[in-house]
């Protein structure tokens, strides 16, 4: 299913990033929890890698820096951002030497408002998501639409490519082995997450919002928002196969604790 990389390169990096924080509940992380203040990371990710780098997400969107209440609206009565204007995704890859310009490819996880904050914003992007996603997005069930602010991925001139669920499943981006696009659905429909094969680092698992935390990790609970409960049980099975498999590094979308034991760009993983 996976091949070792077949020719590692030097300059492939793996950057984490974070546009700020989420003042939530536990019981919206954690289905069926406490009503007892929790604080998550909103990650996202820079890959560079010798034939165009890759975001993956973006985490939130630069207007929110600017006004969330006009950006999310009420959306922020259950999670409310807390960014600097700085944090927004293009600022920080520019301070580790990539433009806007060098982006080949923008992976989406889904569409979630803190992972929509990259989309249209790298003008020579193709914007990887899978088709499922993108058409529940512009529709979503009543109890999911808070979820998405449809003028952060409702844009003209974006450069879409289309997943299409198991048919495209174990997509490898670049054919090298290094990055790889699983089917995850159950948090969202079209939810996929990442696995990367670094040089010397070995394989790192993104799990995304397959597993918020840990305890979405261990089967402990399910995430606080869900199209399909079964769908996301099944989902974490399958990357904890893969991560065994691997022996991979495992992240998790917005565990507040894991994520402290990280490096942090500047910092990267590569060796």
């Amino acid at each position: 299913m996976f091949e070792q990389t077949k020719k590692f390169n030097s300059s492939i990096k793996l950057y984490m990033f974070q546009t700020g924080t989420l003042k939530t509940k536990l019981k919206y992380i954690k289905m069926n929890q406490s009503n007892e203040d929790f604080v998550i990371p909103v990650p996202w990710f820079l890959i560079k890698h010798p034939e165009g780098d890759i975001v993956i997400d973006g985490g939130n969107a630069i207007e929110v820096a600017i006004d969330k209440h006009a950006h999310w609206g009420s959306v922020i009565n259950a999670y409310d951002p807390v960014m600097k204007k700085s944090d927004n995704c293009v600022d920080q890859a520019k301070s580790v030497g990539t433009s806007a310009l060098d982006v080949r490819y923008l992976i989406q996880s889904h569409l979630h408002l803190d992972h929509s904050g990259g989309v249209g914003r790298f003008p020579n992007a193709t914007h990887i998501v899978q088709r499922l996603e993108y058409d529940y997005a512009f529709n979503p069930d009543w109890f999911a639409a808070p979820a998405y602010i449809r003028q952060d991925f409702d844009k003209p001139n974006v450069n879409w490519k289309y997943l299409n669920d198991k048919k495209t499943d174990f997509y490898d981006l670049y054919g090298d082995g290094v990055i790889t696009i699983i089917f995850t659905p159950g948090h969202s429909p079209g939810h996929q997450s990442i696995l990367i094969n670094l040089p010397k680092s070995g394989h790192i698992l993104l799990t995304i919002d397959a597993a918020y935390t840990l305890d979405h990790w261990e089967n402990k609970c399910l995430p606080g928002l869900v199209t399909s409960s079964s769908q996301a049980a099944d989902s974490v099975k399958k990357l904890r196969k893969i991560a065994k498999k691997h022996n991979a590094l495992v992240v998790t979308g917005h565990d507040p604790d894991s994520w402290l034991t990280f490096k942090k760009a500047p910092m990267f993983y590569y060796d």
